[in-house]
């Protein structure tokens, strides 16, 4: 792991655990008080290790039922094809994560969409039209087994 030490380990392992608790409740949680516990998120906001801070939605009780890992090729790997090819990908909200991979796809993304005739349509009007896109896979998602957003940091 990095350069963190344990007392920093265990606050992002609170502030995974609930981001809404307070630095007081942080530090009672790991045994600092609170001025150290507060410099040292600071610390970790200012230097990246934490990124933000969001909300975690349940997308079937807000309408998004389809989810979908697709798997791309490309036609080449010039970096121009590839750069044009990950921007397409940052401005689309149905891709909410991107991977580029080895293996048989040079890319794996996780598309959420409503359901699969909305899938089929962001396919044919997005998916196929990215720059540099030469084949589509596409695995539909029909139980989530395991969703944990949290880093294993211990």
């Amino acid at each position: 792991m990095s350069s963190l030490d344990a007392f920093s380990i265990r606050i992002l392992s609170e502030l995974q655990r609930d981001a809404r608790q307070t630095i007081q409740q942080i530090a009672q949680h790991i045994g600092l008080t609170s001025t150290p516990c507060w410099k040292r998120v600071k610390d970790m906001e200012n230097t990246g290790v934490i990124k933000g801070y969001t909300a975690l939605v349940d997308r079937d009780k807000v309408g998004l039922m389809n989810c979908v890992l697709v798997e791309i090729n490309l036609t080449g790997h010039s970096e121009k094809t590839v750069a044009d090819f990950e921007r397409g990908v940052a401005a689309c909200p149905q891709i909410t994560e991107c991977y580029s991979t080895t293996g048989t796809a040079d890319y794996v993304l996780k598309v959420i969409t409503t359901d699969i005739k909305s899938y089929d349509a962001m396919l044919n009007s997005v998916l196929f039209r990215l720059p540099g896109v030469a084949h589509v896979r596409s695995s539909i998602v029909l139980r989530e087994v395991k969703y944990d957003p949290r880093m294993p940091l211990v």
